[in-house]
């Protein structure tokens, strides 16, 4: 055969094999392929698996019960529950993930199969699967702590079967748990509570709270988070200590939940129950003490009671004292919200001058730079330059955004930047080094007399490294 003929003959051998490529798919492991092999080999197949994994053949089993109905699916998961439960092994950590692959299946089986079947059988395996939990972390050999995470990630199944059960079958039960178990399950139900349904939480916090002692501990915190899903803020109240109710940052809660209820006689002596109050005078300091400065939170719930109570001047210069303290970005957005139209230009240039005179420029630049304000964090720069503290993780940033229209405050920040890393003793590090060049680049481009040239700079900041090196 002459070179052309074998060419061709190649030619035709690659086609063939790139005609049967498509076939290929076939070979891997899917729901369709796997059905292509027809009902008889695949039973053969499933067989083969069982007798080698007697937890696959445990599987089967009860995906034949469920077949049969909810009550043999049931009995099957007992018997495995059961086995568990009544188990006194030691489990090392090599069989900890095939104990935690059994547990993930059963409590599918129990969340998807039986639910879909019997939802009040689904309901109580669950209960009896989380009941597993106890013996088994302490007989589990389990240093990265899989075991409590895997019940806590099943809460949620626990929330949907309790709620679809229904309060008659579900609330006693869950009230019998944490009555007599409390440490595992207030834990597993409060974490769940924001899932169950409002009915079944306001079941359960009328079943808690009805004829009993007021809630303490981690009943208490069950009990707040029941009340929180039913929306019963006085049941949320009740499981409040009072000595934490003269906290300010719970007090503060209290009232400005009870004024978004509209309760504002209420709010009033919630939030000044928890005013914060000075120290008393100690015996060696006889002076009167300066009062505590209220927290963030309290402020914020004093202009809710303010609002709440008709008070809306008072309110809003509470808010705008409020900003001054915070300069939050998202308070001065309700004030301006709150104002008619041109009113708010005013309002805005108020805002500014606030954060320009703030006792901290740093944060009044923060505040500046994030509005965006870049003139009016142009002129702080400019102002109050010995302020800058360069050390600042988003000074380059804020330096580069304000290089294009106001390149003599990008410069102060650039050079505030390279003094304080040369203060801090690292050396001319190469970040020094394209600081020391972008501020030559833009000290061209300046023309300010108060700022001293690039040459009195470079020597300035040799100075400050010489310094360093000296005390070390």
């Amino acid at each position: 055969m002459c070179v052309f003929g074998r060419a061709g003959a190649f030619a035709r051998a690659g086609r063939d094999l790139m005609a049967k490529r498509p076939a290929a798919p076939k070979k891997s492991v899917s729901a369709a392929n796997l059905a292509a092999l027809g009902a008889e080999r695949l039973a053969e197949l499933l067989m083969e698996a069982g007798a080698e994994s007697p937890a696959f053949k445990r599987r089967l089993r009860m995906e034949l019960a469920a077949e049969v109905g909810p009550g043999d699916l049931a009995l099957e998961i007992d018997k495995r529950l059961t086995t568990i439960a009544a188990s006194r092994a030691r489990v090392s950590w090599r069989k900890r993930p095939a104990l935690l692959s059994e547990l993930q299946a059963l409590r599918r089986v129990i969340a998807e199969r039986l639910a879909g079947l019997d939802v009040r059988l689904a309901f109580d395996r669950i209960v009896a699967w989380f009941d597993l939990y106890p013996s088994l972390s302490v007989r589990v050999s389990d240093a990265k702590g899989e075991l409590p995470v895997l019940f806590d990630a099943a809460t949620a199944d626990l929330a949907s079967l309790a709620s679809r059960a229904g309060p008659d079958i579900a609330a006693p039960v869950l009230v019998e748990a944490l009555s007599t178990r409390l440490n595992q399950w207030a834990s597993w139900v409060g974490r769940g509570a924001g899932d169950l349904s409002p009915e079944l939480a306001a079941r359960l916090l009328a079943d808690l709270t009805r004829g009993r002692p007021r809630p303490t501990g981690k009943l208490a915190l069950v009990v707040r988070k029941l009340a929180d899903r039913s929306g019963d803020l006085d049941a949320w109240m009740l499981s409040i200590p009072d000595e934490d109710q003269r906290k300010p940052d719970t007090g503060a809660e209290m009232a400005r939940r009870l004024a978004a209820a509209g309760r504002a006689a209420e709010a009033r002596i919630a939030l000044e129950a928890s005013r914060p109050v000075a120290p008393p005078p100690s015996r060696w300091n006889r002076r009167e003490p300066d009062p505590e400065r209220p927290p963030d939170a309290w402020l914020e719930a004093e202009v809710a009671v303010l609002e709440a109570e008709g008070r809306a001047e008072e309110a809003e210069a509470a808010r705008w004292a409020m900003f001054e303290r915070t300069l939050s970005a998202e308070d001065l957005r309700v004030l301006l919200a709150r104002l008619p139209d041109f009113e708010d230009v005013v309002a805005l240039d108020r805002a500014f001058d606030l954060a320009a005179a703030h006792p901290d420029a740093m944060k009044g630049l923060a505040f500046l730079m994030a509005w965006p304000a870049l003139l009016q964090a142009a002129e702080l720069v400019q102002a109050r330059t010995g302020e800058i503290r360069g050390a600042h993780d988003d000074v380059p940033l804020w330096a580069s955004r304000l290089a294009g229209r106001y390149p003599a405050a990008a410069l102060i920040l650039l050079r505030r930047r390279a003094l304080a890393l040369a203060a801090l003793g690292s050396g001319v590090t190469d970040e020094i080094q394209g600081l020391i060049a972008e501020a030559e680049t833009l000290a061209a481009a300046v023309e300010d007399p108060a700022l001293a040239d690039h040459e009195a700079f470079v020597a300035e900041l040799q100075g400050v490294l010489a310094a360093r090196r000296r005390r070390w």
